[in-house]
């Protein structure tokens, strides 16, 4: 988290993703208040999926694998608004078609995480040439479903999106 997004405003919100205050983002994470975020999930022309590993320099699980693109969702801004936002940014593209949303579920890091946010989940097809942003991904592959799950035993995934990826799947099966 850089300087300016320590000071972007993110709505805070309710177990019922209710708004109830607004917040620098530093404060929210400092205090682990409840917020809103997204997941998209990106798939190529082949269904492969983007998979990426987050630089060392980020504040929140740096380092580590994840299959959404995505992040917080601002200050008064709709979910569907900031996944659009987020996977254009992180994937480096522009005229992507408007993720489609999928699920909606409150994540909780736990005792001594960093808090709760209400995460929903997207789907998007990417058939442009991706470009990440290399602040924000060391780097990245489209891989097939079957890869992604051998992978999940072995790398060090964000845990959030461990947890929207088990959801999703679920889904599918219900």
């Amino acid at each position: 988290m850089t300087a300016a997004s320590a000071d972007e405003v993110l709505d805070v919100v309710d177990e019922h993703d209710e708004v109830v205050g607004q917040l620098r983002r530093g404060e929210v994470y400092a205090r682990g208040l409840r917020h809103r975020c997204v997941f998209v999930l990106a798939r190529d022309a082949e269904d492969r999926v983007f998979v990426h590993r987050r630089t060392a320099t980020k504040l929140v699980f740096p380092s580590l694998y994840d299959m959404f693109v995505g992040g917080v969702v601002g200050a008064g801004e709709s979910y569907d608004d900031a996944a659009l936002r987020e996977a254009e940014e992180e994937l480096g593209v522009r005229g992507l078609p408007r993720p489609v949303p999928v699920l909606k579920f409150l994540y909780d890091d736990g005792p001594g995480g960093r808090g709760s946010w209400w995460s929903q989940v997207y789907e998007v097809r990417c058939t442009l040439p991706v470009a990440p942003q290399e602040s924000e991904v060391a780097w990245h592959a489209f891989l097939p479903e079957a890869e992604l799950a051998e992978r999940l035993p072995v790398w060090r995934w964000v845990p959030d999106g461990v947890a929207a990826w088990e959801r999703l799947r679920e889904a599918r099966r219900g």
